[in-house]
């Protein structure tokens, strides 16, 4: 009866040694997986912060193009031109 538990026990030895390298396997993905998304992450947030900054930009465009639109039409009143857009 010892040598049945001998066989059993070197079976089972052989499935854990399968399952315990799989898992192995398994923590080495897992461990690219975070990298790659620390790096999609870290560019997401970079793009964030241009696309940022571009938006100011056009905000503070905008509002030189209303200013020059405004002092245009100022000037075009004081010197008796009507301006059709």
């Amino acid at each position: 009866m010892k040598e049945d538990y001998k066989e059993l026990v070197e079976y089972l030895d052989a499935k854990f040694n399968v399952i315990d390298e799989g898992f192995s396997q398994v923590k080495v993905d897992i461990k690219d997986l975070k990298e790659g998304f620390d790096s999609l992450q870290k560019s997401v947030d970079a793009y964030a912060v241009k696309a940022d900054a571009f938006f100011q930009e056009m905000v503070m465009l905008s509002h030189k193009v209303d200013r020059h639109e405004k002092w245009l039409l100022q000037i075009a009143e004081k010197l008796g031109i009507k301006l059709e857009y």
